[in-house]
């Protein structure tokens, strides 16, 4: 009887859905049954996955809280929006994980936390959001709780930290390589040959027009993920292989350039991201530019290639090793 695992993504940005994708690919691997659900811009990049996934009502608390012209706004819009939605995808994730019954369920959706619990389900984690990311008291306070239900409630908190240990990591938790969806099996190789610098907006960055126009003002080639002449790809990881480097917001891209082996300059967009950006500055193959005008001079100064490897295997066999271990004592 083969195991049944869910996979659910929170809906922010494509990033969520490519490195739950990821795991999703990881369990596939293994043998393991698997459901998606999350929703979101990542949506277009189901198809060419080869995934079907439930799409739950929609929550933006980062859009909702930082969009606002100032904190008590913020609060405001969280509170008349977010939270409804919150509700509301709640539910949608309990019926759904009734309907398709898994072993369990590993995701990076807070929501599915407390789905999970309601619906009976074994739960795991995926996160580096941390606390120590945040210098927004409300916000470090809100993530603070976030980590601290989720270590509770999870069989695993899988961390999939591209920086070394150190007082920033959420206690209990359990360290994997990063995580980086691969391409699909037997897909052709898309993207350029030759991409030379690669830039990867996240769904909240503002300036890569500006960053890819000065970088070629400066004699290299950009390739700008989504611009009027970028081919949408299943899996950048075969393009971030090719490429001389990386420049991102998000932390998605951050583990996709690790995996890669390029290096990579952050330009943080969000209080996350910064927070990212501060963990990665002493570590080898990354540097972080903290307006465009300094992407160049960041980019220079690579020196080494960071290398990791891909975290999403150890995460596949720890769950499934898990729910294996469980069911005997289950059915006796």
């Amino acid at each position: 009887m083969s195991l049944h695992v869910a996979v659910t993504h929170y809906p922010e940005g494509a990033g969520h859905a490519t490195r739950m994708m990821a795991v999703a690919r990881g369990l596939r691997r293994r043998g393991a049954e698997v459901a998606l659900a999350g929703g979101g811009p990542g949506r277009r990049l189901y198809g060419p996955n080869g995934f079907d996934a439930y799409e739950p009502p929609q929550v933006d608390y980062i859009g909702d809280y930082q969009g606002a012209d100032n904190p008590l706004a913020g609060v405001v819009r969280v509170l008349t929006g977010s939270l409804p939605d919150s509700a509301d995808r709640v539910r949608g994730l309990v019926e759904w994980l009734h309907d398709v019954d898994p072993d369990a369920v590993v995701t990076d959706d807070m929501f599915t936390v407390a789905a999970a619990a309601a619906a009976d389900v074994p739960l795991y984690v995926l996160s580096h959001n941390a606390a120590t990311l945040y210098r927004d008291p409300l916000i470090r306070a809100s993530t603070a709780g976030i980590n601290a239900v989720q270590r509770l409630a999870a069989e695993r908190f899988f961390y999939p930290a591209v920086w070394p240990p150190g007082d920033g990591d959420p206690p209990g938790v359990s360290r994997v390589p990063p995580v980086a969806l691969p391409a699909p099996p037997d897909a052709p190789e898309r993207g350029p040959d030759d991409p030379g610098v690669v830039l990867v907006p996240s769904t909240y960055s503002a300036e890569f027009d500006a960053v890819a126009a000065s970088l070629r003002a400066a004699g290299r080639e950009v390739t700008l993920v989504g611009d009027h002449d970028w081919g949408p790809v299943p899996s950048l990881l075969p393009v971030l292989r090719r490429a001389e480097a990386v420049v991102c917001s998000g932390y998605s891209t951050v583990m996709e350039a690790a995996v890669a082996g390029t290096p990579c300059v952050v330009l943080p967009a969000t209080n996350e991201q910064d927070g990212a950006a501060r963990r990665l500055a002493p570590t080898e193959g990354f540097r972080v530019a903290r307006r465009p005008a300094a992407v160049e001079s960041a980019l220079s100064a690579l020196s080494v290639a960071p290398e990791h490897a891909n975290g999403i295997a150890a995460v596949a066999e720890r769950i499934l090793d898990d729910i294996a271990a469980a069911r005997p004592r289950a059915t006796a």
